[in-house]
């Protein structure tokens, strides 16, 4: 989109678009290579490339355990419907791709609450009738059940497959995660299934400093332990094999053999509810 000397102004391209602010959608397109991102997120971004190298791994085995569990879901079970919760600037093998690959007549609702990411996914998604993006904020669950396109795609009265893929950490404490996902689990018929990457913490001093990064700039973020991520389900769900483990790992054929301590700071997990 911009050239890396980009100056950061306070002029919006589209309303509520801040470019003096980092945008998680837009840093985590740029640690993937990708085009859509300012300076400001540049910025942010490099300070994960330069001041924790190799970090820039984790985004690329998050997106790893996605394509697979996207894969999974729709070549081994029923569900044809996604709602994908944060879902980021369009890359290579977004959800609708991977699943409309093995059935074509997958249904895919995009939500996000960059102005950005409506851009672009509309332009992306012009042609394609089974697959939409809204403007919305994931927090916020009932103006994404509620929304006319949403109602549009999604059957609630048959299996739904709902994406939290790297957003819960974002979502503070006193926002309260765990309803959040009650919300989806709530309205969702058994055998949906709930997929969650979120960064993990072992209490040890690289998930920390990792942590005080992205609240640093961000100004919110929380690293949780792998039992407190499963808690973000709550009951109801039967959670898949190999259960909670890191991304890279997750149904993985080609998993390296040691991981990195930054590989070890994504974590994944498909459920299906009961």
């Amino acid at each position: 989109m911009s050239d890396a000397d980009e100056p950061v102004t306070e002029k919006s391209p589209f309303p509520g678009f801040d470019t003096t602010k980092p945008s998680i959608a837009r840093t985590y397109d740029y640690l993937l290579g990708g085009k859509d991102n300012f300076a400001v997120d540049r910025a942010f971004g490099d300070r994960f490339i330069n001041e924790l190298p190799g970090s820039r791994v984790i985004a690329y085995d998050n997106r790893g355990a996605l394509i697979r569990a996207v894969r999974e879901i729709v070549t081994n079970t029923p569900v044809r419907q996604f709602i994908d919760l944060g879902s980021g600037l369009p890359t290579a093998d977004n959800v609708h791709q991977v699943a409309q690959r093995y059935a074509p007549d997958a249904k895919v609702v995009y939500v996000d609450n960059d102005p950005i990411v409506l851009a672009h996914g509309r332009a992306l998604l012009a042609e394609n009738d089974n697959t939409t993006v809204i403007q919305a904020d994931l927090r916020e669950p009932k103006a994404v059940i509620e929304h006319p396109d949403t109602v549009r795609l999604i059957d609630f009265g048959r299996p739904v497959a709902v994406i939290f893929s790297a957003t819960l950490h974002h979502v503070n404490d006193d926002e309260d995660p765990a309803g959040i996902v009650r919300f989806w689990k709530d309205r969702i018929v058994s055998g949906s299934h709930v997929f969650i990457s979120h960064f993990r913490s072992e209490n040890d001093p690289r998930s920390q400093e990792l942590e005080q990064v992205l609240q640093g700039s961000l100004g919110r973020g929380r690293w949780r332990t792998d039992d407190q991520i499963l808690a973000l389900l709550g009951e109801g769900f039967t959670v898949l094999e190999p259960g909670i483990v890191p991304a890279s790992e997750w149904r993985n054929e080609d998993a390296p053999e040691d991981l990195t301590d930054y590989q070890r700071l994504i974590a994944a997990v498909l459920a299906v509810k009961n």
